[in-house]
């Protein structure tokens, strides 16, 4: 049976509870309900066709429906769709976590299973947490403290959120987070205080310093977005800051994980961000674009000195005490294995270098717009954030929605972006063409004009 767009539209919002979306106000609109995707466009219930240019929340790889992704999935449901990691194997869980260890390519060694980003990242605190207590309980009992930045984002479960530095999203959680200790991102647009890009991450470094010169035998590990800080906005560190926090880290004996969760798998312009300065953290965490958009997986791979730490007789409850019922899932994990084949053979990281160096000098078009204060890339993630007074970089209130009609007009020219507070994303499909990447700036440049026009926005 076939249902019409008004029947779904009713039924959405009978029945659906939409992540991360404010439901009073999405039950006002007229929602954008997805029925198929091919390549790079997503296509609605009506037939209306759109540009991808947030990756379906920043997975897809290779552009939906691929037929080499759809065969190999294929091919594992003929075989076994699940069976139980706990206490027993299957054939693409093995392979995939070789294949993970071989591209890392550094010192990790071990490979353990989720399904989502923040699950990946709940199971690296546990494991820090853990790895401590393996080793020395009494010495190390007081090592049981995270530090982020400010503004992190690591996941919405409760240790992912507790170590998030997200006002906005955590902040009703608090009472129910364990304590974090926060230390300042290079946030470069918005501490012209402290200097150039050297200087910033010279003063972030130093803060981190003392902070550990202070507390490093109450820290068990640090964890930090690589290179770009995702949900804060595409806030992009300067070169130098992530390998500075490695040394640190190194200099004052806690675990160094990164989570490479929306960075990894090509998105900056190498197959892993850390590799852009030669870091090897003792835990990273992987997710969205693992399976090339297909399905859901994580992983959260280790070094074999903390994987050793685990080891020991039944009584002495050294056991990782962790897993969830779809842990290595067989068909996640082969569609993971022709993901990573594909990202191979059709040389994706160095198209995506390409075409982030083309998109560049196009983005520099959008600073003509009176609204427009930075335009933040890595590779093909890219943020814009939008203010209202360019010298004081005063942004909108909330109240007026500006960005939201914003990615509403750039939905009407074919274009699906969305914001991120006054940050307009744009984290296109990583195959995208360069005619569509070029197409879908020029509609996000209008779909900002057309926003301040129709809403005689006041500048300041």
């Amino acid at each position: 049976m076939k249902y019409s767009y008004e029947q779904l539209e009713q039924f959405d919002k009978q029945y659906v509870w939409h992540p991360f979306t404010q439901m009073k106000s999405y039950l006002e609109e007229k929602p954008l309900i997805i029925e198929r995707g091919k390549g790079s466009y997503l296509y609605d219930v009506d037939g209306n066709r759109y540009l991808d240019g947030y990756a379906s929340l920043w997975v897809n790889v290779h552009g939906h429906n691929d037929p080499e992704l759809n065969e190999a999935l294929h091919e594992q449901i003929e075989k076994i769709s699940h069976s139980t990691l706990l206490g027993s194997a299957n054939v693409p869980s093995i392979l995939l976590a070789k294949k993970l260890v071989e591209i890392w390519g550094g010192k990790l060694s071990k490979v353990f299973y989720s399904d989502t980003g923040a699950a990946a990242v709940e199971i690296a605190l546990k494991m820090a947490y853990q790895y401590w207590q393996n080793i020395d309980p009494v010495r190390y009992k007081h090592k049981n403290k995270f530090i982020s930045l400010k503004e992190a984002y690591h996941g919405d479960t409760i240790g992912a959120v507790s170590v998030g530095g997200m006002d906005l999203f955590h902040r009703i959680f608090r009472p129910l987070l364990f304590e974090r200790i926060e230390v300042p991102s290079p946030y470069v647009y918005r501490m012209d205080e402290y200097g150039d890009e050297e200087e910033i991450v010279n003063y972030c470094l130093k803060q981190l310093e003392e902070t550990l010169e202070q507390r490093h035998s109450e820290v068990a590990g640090m964890i930090v977005e690589p290179l770009v800080q995702g949900a804060a906005g595409i806030i992009t560190h300067p070169e130098g800051f992530l390998k500075g926090v490695e040394t640190l880290c190194r200099k004052y004996n806690i675990l160094f994980i990164c989570d490479e969760v929306a960075v990894g798998f090509g998105r900056t312009g190498t197959l892993f961000a850390c590799e852009q300065e030669e870091v090897e953290p003792d835990i990273v965490c992987l997710g969205k674009g693992i399976t090339g958009g297909y399905l859901p997986l994580a992983a959260t791979l280790t070094t074999e000195e903390i994987y050793s730490a685990f080891l020991g007789e039944v009584h002495e409850n050294k056991t990782f005490f962790h897993g969830h019922t779809y842990t290595g899932n067989q068909l996640s994990c082969s569609v993971a294995l022709k993901n990573i084949e594909l990202i191979e053979k059709r040389h994706l990281v160095s198209d995506v270098q390409r075409k982030a160096q083309a998109l560049a000098g196009k983005l520099q078009k959008l600073y003509e717009l009176p609204v427009v204060g930075d335009v933040r890339q890595k590779g093909l993630m890219i943020g814009i954030e939008i203010v209202k007074d360019k010298k004081t970089k005063e942004i909108f209130d909330r109240s007026e929605q500006i960005e939201h009609k914003m990615i509403l007009e750039a939905r009407k020219r074919g274009l699906i972006i969305r914001p991120l507070g006054p940050v307009l994303t744009f984290i296109p499909v990583l195959a995208m063409t360069d005619e569509q990447l070029e197409s879908s700036v020029d509609i996000i440049f209008a779909a900002i004009n057309a926003t301040v026009q129709a809403n005689k926005v006041k500048l300041m």
